[in-house]
């Protein structure tokens, strides 16, 4: 069993959803990324929002992305909180 599919909260900002991609995660599941990105994760099933930060609870885990390093405060503040579930 991989660690995406262990239900564990998976963070990625900017250009890192594209090794989601890479690994065939992102279809069915709601992101945000980097721009350029935005048709890859569409053709890979996924689907792109323009958000400074996006939580997805669709799949076997807590998918939190983020567009770019602008938007490391809200990115941050939603990777402590999954986190923070997780413990619980």
């Amino acid at each position: 069993m991989s660690f995406f599919e262990r239900g564990r909260p998976v963070a990625a900002i900017c250009h890192a959803p594209w090794m989601l991609v890479e690994a065939d995660v992102v279809s069915g599941r709601v992101l945000t990324s980097w721009p350029s990105l935005r048709t890859d994760i569409r053709n890979a099933g996924g689907t792109w929002v323009d958000r400074q930060v996006q939580v997805c609870e669709q799949g076997p885990n807590t998918l939190i992305t983020s567009r770019e390093p602008g938007d490391l405060e809200a990115f941050d503040e939603a990777f402590l909180e999954a986190f923070a579930r997780q413990a619980a």
